[in-house]
């Protein structure tokens, strides 16, 4: 897009619950309009119970925002930052009142999602337009959306720190029981989602988008951390892999496989003893980070006897506290970088979508949304 006088930021995320008495009423919102009775929802509700009934995304995306204010301020950049959820408080109509009432009109979106689907991408313009309509803001304020940034160096740099540390843990620790050159995997996870979403990620090339084998989503993720990959040289010659997890929704319905736990029962039974999961699909350590892989996948790595290293997700990492400034830079006509930088072949990616770019396949919400994933996906089963 050409770019503008935007005057404020809207962080947009997914929300969470902040205490045991706000898991159910979030819940209620995640599954508005389907008929879920309170009975299903606290099965389900299990991850956040134990934890206090509190979603770190909350507080992450608090102290993103504070981040990207202080990175504005360092650069000279009079931008002020609002935070909008979709499912918990600060819900994005809200946010979008409020930053009307302080006198904002032309406001840019930034999302805690990197990659391409439906409900990474395309429900978050979905959403901000719907809130739009719902304040009776439509006309009176403009919103636009930054592109997808799965290969922008600011997310992709820390990963590469991240995995480079790992490996050195993971060497360090098989080393210190005499298994120095045992085998090592690098495992990069993402959320799971129904192959047919996962086909429609991405522009059509019948409507004049590239063509991708399996959709956008898995192609961006294989790129990505393959670019992670070239950056580290002690990576060379060790065996990776992507993975999924959260699967859940009707068994006869295929998802994005292999899953995490099955994933690491195959390598230890193919000998690899050292392993080095990479949160590649998430920005923050929210639930499903907290829950599917520092819980249930690192006891999986316990019970296989698998040394193991959780690389810490981008956060607040300074290079992708300034990436994301760099990304709302790209479109502003002040303190204008008019450079798109991408790790990879497929990008920059799109400010706007192509034509059926991300379609609903199933032409709904899903029955249960997301653990506060913004990729949008039903909960994992009881007892998962």
């Amino acid at each position: 897009m050409v770019p503008k006088n935007y005057d404020a930021i809207v962080l947009a995320s997914f929300g969470g619950p902040e205490g045991q008495d706000d898991v159910l009423p979030f819940l209620r919102n995640v599954t508005r309009g389907r008929g879920i009775p309170d009975e299903r929802l606290e099965e389900v509700s299990h991850h956040y119970r134990a934890f206090g009934g509190i979603s770190p995304i909350n507080g992450q995306n608090r102290a993103l925002r504070a981040a990207m204010e202080a990175e504005l301020r360092r650069r000279g950049i009079d931008l002020p930052v609002y935070w909008g959820n979709r499912n918990w408080a600060p819900f994005i109509a809200d946010t979008l009142r409020e930053a009307y009432d302080a006198g904002h009109r032309r406001i840019l979106a930034v999302t805690t999602s990197a990659y391409s689907s439906y409900s990474s991408c395309r429900q978050y313009r979905e959403d901000l337009g719907m809130a739009l309509v719902e304040t009776g803001l439509e006309g009176l304020l403009e919103v636009d959306k930054t592109r997808q940034y799965f290969d922008h160096p600011g997310f992709v740099e820390p990963f590469v720190e991240g995995v480079t540390e790992g490996l050195r843990k993971v060497r360090a620790s098989l080393a210190g029981r005499g298994e120095a050159d045992a085998p090592v995997h690098i495992m990069f996870a993402t959320h799971s989602i129904p192959t047919g979403d996962a086909e429609a990620s991405g522009p059509r090339a019948a409507d004049g988008g590239p063509a991708y084998e399996d959709g956008a989503y898995v192609a961006q993720h294989l790129a990505t951390a393959q670019a992670v990959l070239d950056r580290i040289p002690e990576a060379e010659g060790v065996n990776w892999s992507l993975v999924y997890q959260s699967r859940s929704g009707a068994p006869h319905i295929p998802w994005l496989e292999p899953d995490v736990n099955d994933a690491l029962r195959e390598r230890a039974d193919a000998g690899v003893r050292g392993v080095v999961i990479v949160p590649l699909g998430f920005v923050s350590d929210h639930m499903e980070v907290a829950w599917d892989l520092d819980t249930e996948a690192l006891e999986t790595c316990r019970e296989l006897d698998l040394v193991a290293d959780r690389v810490p997700t981008p956060a607040t990492h300074e290079k992708f506290v300034a990436g994301l400034i760099d990304l709302v830079s790209e479109r502003t006509i002040e303190n204008n970088i008019a450079d798109r930088p991408a790790a990879t072949a497929l990008g920059p990616w799109f400010d706007v979508c192509r034509p059926n770019c991300c379609a609903n396949r199933r032409g709904e919400k899903p029955t249960i949304a997301a653990v506060d994933s913004t990729v949008g996906t039903p909960l994992p089963n009881p007892g998962s």
